[in-house]
């Protein structure tokens, strides 16, 4: 593995670097007391992003996308990671799902979203379907050439900002060794197709600015050609997109781990107590030196396995590795970045009690902490067992 940067590489982080110091962080404070990003802010944000060729930058060239290999994506995915989500998220990485389009659904849906003409989510979880995704109770039941679906989504985020959504449901029922088993279809659903409603969701402490909705799905009728990939593969679709979500995630958690470390080293060489630099005492430079060292451990795990995708070897557990080190990382930097600061480490005037309370959610979705573990403990015990 080469650690050295290429100067392409180099040449995006510092653009990226720049682009959110300057485009992303004017805005935190007021998405964070408002919990809302102003149209014209959202606007802004994107034309600026679409204007710098940082649009989209995880497909690719010959869809209109950057084209970044992964390790390349996960470098810049760490420096949109310092900003707050909401704003950061507008700079869109359209789901890689969309690469099964084929036929009319390139020019309806993965140009579209390309382009920035559209933006799409994900409809996967349910309220009774969280890590068990085949329990999901969402139906999609055949009627001629079409499809009837009926059943609930939750935590769908920015649904609210999304033209379509790529949903799955349950599609039938096979018989495996272990048992009957879901099969599951994936769609393309536009907004304002009959039978499709968008909620508001929950109030969420992480991420203000970046809403979760609940989608509604009563007698939905959608054509046979709305069919994401193939009929009953819906798996097939999804398993390609979490691996890469899984180092978005941790890429990101980096770089606000990053940020969280400089605000608590720069605290512990400027403040003064009991006639020194509070960090000349040892309680708060092991502190420094546990951060520092556990967050290269992330970084080192995660550059892996992105250097594993860009060459086509990454397995599930050197994603599950990543995201699993990384958003435990992350936790453990933000409370004690806010320990060395003490009071003022909880005050808004700084972004600390922000990626403090960002960070919870990370443990918890694309794949729970409990859910990376059972990943790589399947993949050490399958080959030993009869």
């Amino acid at each position: 593995m080469e650690f050295s940067l290429t100067s392409e590489q180099q040449m995006i982080i510092d653009t990226v670097k720049n682009f959110v110091e300057l485009e992303l962080y004017p805005h935190e404070d007021e998405v964070e007391k408002t919990g809302q990003i102003r149209p014209e802010v959202y606007d802004q944000i994107k034309a600026k992003a679409l204007e710098m060729g940082l649009y989209a930058a995880n497909m690719p060239a010959q869809y209109g996308g950057a084209g970044l290999d992964p390790l390349t994506l996960c470098l810049m995915e760490r420096e949109l990671g310092r900003a707050n989500f909401g704003l950061q998220y507008i700079v869109g990485r359209p789901s890689n799902i969309l690469m099964a389009c084929k036929g009319q659904q390139i020019e309806d849906y993965l140009l579209p979203t390309v382009r920035g003409d559209k933006v799409d989510c994900l409809a996967m979880t349910e309220p009774n379907a969280g890590s068990d995704v085949r329990s999901m109770q969402c139906t999609a039941e055949r009627d001629g050439d079409h499809f009837v679906i009926n059943g609930t989504k939750h935590f769908i985020s920015h649904a609210d900002v999304a033209d379509f959504a790529i949903l799955f449901a349950a599609s039938g029922v096979e018989q495996t060794p272990r048992g009957p088993k879901k099969k599951i279809t994936s769609f393309l659903v536009d907004k304002g197709t009959p039978g499709f409603t968008v909620e508001p969701g929950y109030n969420s402490v992480s991420h203000r600015g970046y809403n979760n909705c609940i989608l509604n799905f009563d007698n939905c009728r959608l054509h046979e050609s709305k069919i994401l990939g193939q009929e009953d593969h819906g798996f097939d679709v999804a398993n390609e997109w979490l691996g890469a979500t899984r180092l978005s995630v941790a890429a990101m958690c980096l770089g606000r781990a990053e940020r969280a470390l400089e605000i608590a080293t720069e605290w512990a060489a400027m403040r003064k107590q009991f006639g020194q630099t509070v960090g000349k005492f040892q309680g708060v430079s092991f502190k420094l030196a546990d951060m520092a060292t556990e967050l290269k451990a992330a970084e080192l795990l995660t550059m892996h396995a992105a250097w594993k995708d860009s060459l086509g070897e990454m397995t599930d557990s050197d994603a599950a590795m990543a995201k699993l080190k990384a958003t435990e990382m992350l936790a453990m930097v933000s409370d004690e970045a806010i320990q060395i600061l003490g009071g003022m480490g909880l005050m808004d005037e700084l972004p600390l009690e922000r990626i403090w309370r960002d960070h919870r959610v990370e443990r918890i979705w694309d794949g729970t902490s409990e859910i990376q573990r059972h990943i790589i403990s399947r993949a050490m015990l399958r080959p030993l067992e009869s």
